[in-house]
């Protein structure tokens, strides 16, 4: 069997990559000749500041590097800011190996996630809250995602590459007023490494490792004359996939022949042997990574009260769908492998326009961001993962697959903010914000019996040629400084949300003998009566909602070294319409939080510590069902749902070669009145006869992704040599509780046990600016779920789960330049 799309990404901007090695080799030998001349002054940042404070260390051997952030639209020390907050900088990127959004999850209390598997996307949960189901043009996550504070509407953005960042910012609870639509339980803000001016600067980095890895990355700084400078970067990373392909048991003719005819009264009228043929035993596995990137970003600084950085962005990506297996392998076979009949492809392509303006008016700040996203995108899955041996071409299995025969989103968004520049007696923002989506997709998801030869089961196409948002939003928020030390906000926000489904249909199989029994492909037409499908679901409708919400904080510098706070915040994510243009409610939530900030020892350590209460109303649920026989995405509201948590964070530099990190979460969930459903599960026959189909009442039950307490321990020591050089240990330990993986709390294959791992590496870096990393992830090859579904029936369920990759090491080596 062949993949349907090339294995290699076509970049339709190729020019950014090849600008960014040209550049790199360039300005490497230009800095061998050239002295750069000294930077402009510039307002300090994340890594600036951690630059300035390691030099410090260097000499004093005492505080942590200061950490700034821009969680309140305006830059604040990390210590001084009243939210709940992570800053992850770009060293720890660097030391974590971070490449995507897998790889931050554990350096943030509260925060899990996993890959899903048929839409190749990234689901994130943080404070128990989450949506596994975000994974289509419906779906809208619990956690905004933004570059440079420009929004990326769909989930697909989770699933770029993480790569020449200066940093990541993770606000946890609502922050509906300044960041707002579906910020519901928190914020991630990625903020890009910016052009520098009257600075020759940059770096390469290429590595191996397990499955075959390869990777490279590097990013050039060039000045453009005194006012403006030029930055390129890039990441290439691939690996082969993790799950071996299993071979069918291949059955005599004379065994085939007694299953089909037990299965068809008897019977051989119409009996033909299996073709193992359409078994995939060879070419790329599921669970591989072909992904490259490239950044090209400008800025311009006419004068020093003006500054504009703008930035193209392009991603493509040619791996594979992550996989479920079996939680118990068939006898003989081991946990990463599958008996495959749908070969895994997977073909995304995205297009990112960002801008930042940005104007000093004495008093007064006025900016102005806007982005533009592009995204296409296409695939095939395995959706039947293998967990049934075919006896005969119709009996013993099916042959499921759900294929993405194409996707497309174009979002684009505009803010505009006025804020006070300097402390006052009111420090205040203003702003206005818009954003527009236009989706579209069409999933086929065909059915057989037995194999891809037999006979139809189900099958059915859903097109939703063009699917639109449209948000308006205004919002302002003030801090009252009523002494030096006692500040209290307010803020507002009110959004307007106008969602439109058009032309969107289900086109599903009538059942018609004369049409042709094949499986469903991109060569079909449904809407053709000939070929056997009829209109079942029209999904025409209009959606339009508004919400106000608001935030009310008090802090308390109770010296210079710590502060308190306490707030009363709401959140909001919009309702809209699914499959049968079927309405469902907005969620909301009022969000309760104290903390407390310090640094302690000097500034040698931190401790910050946050505890909330949520409490929702009308909580979104959604999931694949079946409804008269038919499958269609549904929605409902639960009654609500309740989320109480604590978290810890701190950081210690214990000696001047002693770096310790630590992060700690409590969580505790109970989800409110509501009869769930779900295609992703055996689940018992409805209890209401009215309802139908299967379903389970889930009231009371606690959320899934929720661990009731999770630790994460990082700890590194330098080891100076004589000749200047040093060497870095880093050991990150990550435990967690138990927790479960849907709403449904079946049982153990619904529920993934406590468990630990850690990661280790050591960095061995010379003062001749080159460096070499080695590492290795998961070190004990636990076996963690992320993720579960059952087939089978509900008394004998067959269990299958997506993972966490499993132990790897690489190697890396860098130089800067």
């Amino acid at each position: 069997m062949t993949d349907r799309f090339s294995r290699r990404p076509r970049l339709t901007l190729a020019t950014p990559v090849q600008i960014a090695v040209l550049a790199l080799l360039t300005s490497a030998a230009h800095a061998q000749t050239t002295e750069a001349p000294a930077p402009a002054p510039q307002a300090e940042t994340s890594s600036t500041a951690a630059s300035a404070s390691s030099t410090a260390d260097a000499k004093e051997g005492k505080a942590l590097p200061q950490v700034v952030v821009t969680a309140t639209k305006r830059t604040t020390s990390l210590q001084k800011t009243p939210v709940a907050v992570t800053a992850i900088s770009a060293s720890t990127i660097e030391d974590a190996h971070v490449k995507s959004m897998l790889d931050v999850f554990n350096l943030v209390p509260s925060m899990q996630g996993t890959g899903q598997g048929d839409h190749g996307i990234v689901s994130i949960t943080l404070r128990g809250i989450g949506n596994d189901s975000a994974k289509t043009e419906y779906a809208d996550p619990e956690v905004a995602l933004f570059v440079d504070g420009v929004f990326a509407p769909r989930p697909e953005g989770a699933a770029t590459m993480l790569f020449d960042l200066d940093g990541i910012e993770v606000l946890r609870g609502p922050q509906g007023t300044l960041w707002g639509r579906n910020s519901t339980v928190g914020t991630i803000n990625m903020k890009t490494a910016k052009p520098v001016l009257k600075d020759n600067s940059g770096y390469v980095e290429a590595g191996v490792g397990s499955y075959n890895r390869l990777g490279m990355k590097g990013a050039v700084n060039v000045p453009l004359g005194d006012t403006a400078a030029m930055r390129v970067a890039f990441m290439h990373e691939q690996h082969d996939g993790y799950v071996d392909y299993q071979k069918p048991t291949q059955y005599t003719l004379a065994q085939q022949q007694a299953a089909y005819a037990a299965g068809n009264g008897g019977s051989l009228t119409g009996f033909q042997p299996i073709n193992y043929n359409l078994f995939v035993t060879g070419g790329p596995k599921y669970n591989a990574q072909d992904q490259t990137a490239a950044r090209l970003s400008f800025l311009w600084q006419p004068i020093k009260q003006f500054r504009w950085d703008l930035s193209v962005e392009q991603f493509a990506d040619r791996g594979t769908p992550a996989m479920s297996l079996m939680q118990t392998p068939r006898a003989g076979e081991k946990l990463w492998s599958a008996l495959i009949d749908t070969a895994p492809t997977l073909k995304r392509d995205s297009t990112s326009i960002r801008s930042r303006m940005e104007y000093d008016m004495g008093g007064m700040a006025l900016a102005y961001v806007a982005g533009y996203t592009s995204f296409k995108g296409s695939g095939t899955y395995d959706q039947d993962f293998g967990v049934n041996m075919p006896t005969s071409f119709t009996t013993g299995a099916v042959h499921q697959e759900d294929n993405t025969v194409w996707t497309r989103y174009r979002s684009q968004s505009h803010e505009l903010t006025l804020q006070s520049s300097q402390k006052q007696a009111i420090d205040w923002v203003l702003g206005l914000y818009y954003a527009a989506e236009d989706n579209g997709i069409r999933f086929d998801i065909p059915i057989m019996n037995g194999t891809q030869q037999g006979t139809v089961n189900w099958q059915g196409s859903f097109i939703q040629p063009k699917e639109t948002v449209d948000s308006k939003a205004a919002f302002g928020q003030a801090t009252w400084n009523l002494t030096d030390a006692f500040h209290l906000t307010g803020g507002l926000r009110y959004t307007h949300d106008d969602r439109k489904n058009i032309g969107g249909r289900g086109w599903f199989w009538s059942g018609n003998p004369a049409a042709p029994q094949i499986p469903l492909n991109p060569t079909i037409d449904p809407s053709d009566p000939a070929n056997g499908y009829s209109a079942g679901n029209i999904n025409d409708a209009h959606y339009k909602g508004s919400k106000t919400t608001w935030l009310a904080r008090a802090t308390y510098d109770l010296s210079k070294d710590a502060m308190a706070y306490a707030s009363v915040s709401t959140g909001y994510k919009s309702g809209g319409t699914g499959d049968g243009g079927l309405p469902y409610g907005p969620e909301t939530l009022t969000n309760y939080e104290v903390g407390y900030k310090t640094s302690l020892l000097d500034g040698r350590m931190t401790l910050n510590v946050s505890a909330y209460h949520m409490k929702f109303k009308d909580f979104q649920f959604s999931a694949p069902v079946i409804v008269n026989g038919n499958r269609q995405f549904a929605y409902s509201n639960a009654e609500g749902a309740k989320v109480s948590g604590l978290e810890v964070e701190t950081a210690w530099m214990i000696t001047n070669d002693d770096k310790l990190q630590l992060s700690a979460s409590y969580t505790k969930t109970k989800l409110g009145a509501l009869v769930a459903s779900s295609n992703d599960y055996q689940l018992p026959t409805c209890f209401d006869t009215t309802l139908g189909g299967n379903c389970l009442n889930v009231t009371g039950n606690e959320l899934p992704h929720a661990p009731k307490f999770a630790l994460q321990l990082m700890y590194e020591h330098v080891f100076p040599l004589s000749n200047g050089d040093q060497i870095a240990p880093r050991i990150s330990y990550h435990y967690q509780t138990a927790n479960w993986l849907s709403v449904f709390n079946l049982g153990d294959g619904d529920r993934q046990k406590a468990y630990s791992t850690a990661d280790i590496s050591v960095r061995y870096t010379s003062q001749k600016n080159w460096y070499v990393d080695a590492f290795v992830r998961n070190v004990s090859d636990e076996k963690i779920k992320t993720s579960a579904g059952s087939s089978g029936s509900f008394a004998n369920p067959i269990w299958t789960a997506q993972y966490a990759a499993p132990r790897t090491f690489g190697l890396n080596a860098g130089y800067n330049f």
